[in-house]
């Protein structure tokens, strides 16, 4: 994938949320664990939206429609999320998106709208390897070679 995903406004999400939750069984399956009805529920409620979602605010989110979590459950469970590659974690914002592609353990670019708050994913290897080949050159072993990039994406630069 070389092409930011930041979908118009006006796209129909319920068939977004329905592709991340079909995606997510069949990743889950495969890989041999359980998508448990908890980890299900906060992964859409991440996925209802193409914005980076706060830990509190799935707590909220989850309060609203009558279901009580500890924040360590909603960790525990975004964690587990993360490790399959169904949710990315944006650490300049301590937000996450949902993923809506398959990429495996390949390192993503995520392309942060500072105007509408949309985040977008790349996955390019040069990139990646450029990263790592710069860091190696000074001295320094990258663990998470995550790329977080903010701008401004092209439905609200048209605004």
């Amino acid at each position: 994938m070389t092409s930011g995903s930041f979908p118009k406004p006006e796209h129909d999400h319920q068939r977004c949320v329905a592709r991340l939750v079909r995606h997510a069984e069949q990743l889950c399956i495969k890989a041999g664990v359980r998508l448990t009805v908890q980890r299900l529920a906060i992964l859409k409620i991440i996925g209802s939206s193409h914005k980076a979602t706060g830990a509190y605010d799935v707590l909220e989110v989850m309060a609203k429609q009558g279901q009580r979590a500890a924040p360590v459950t909603v960790y525990r469970a975004l964690d587990f999320l993360i490790s399959v590659g169904l949710v990315h974690r944006i650490s300049s914002l301590n937000a996450f998106i949902a993923c809506h592609h398959s990429h495996g353990s390949n390192p993503v670019q995520l392309l942060i709208c500072k105007a509408c708050g949309g985040v977008g994913e790349l996955e390019l290897p040069a990139v990646t390897r450029a990263l790592k080949e710069a860091a190696g050159k000074a001295g320094f072993s990258v663990d998470e070679p995550v790329v977080e990039v903010t701008g401004v994406c092209a439905h609200c630069c048209a605004a």
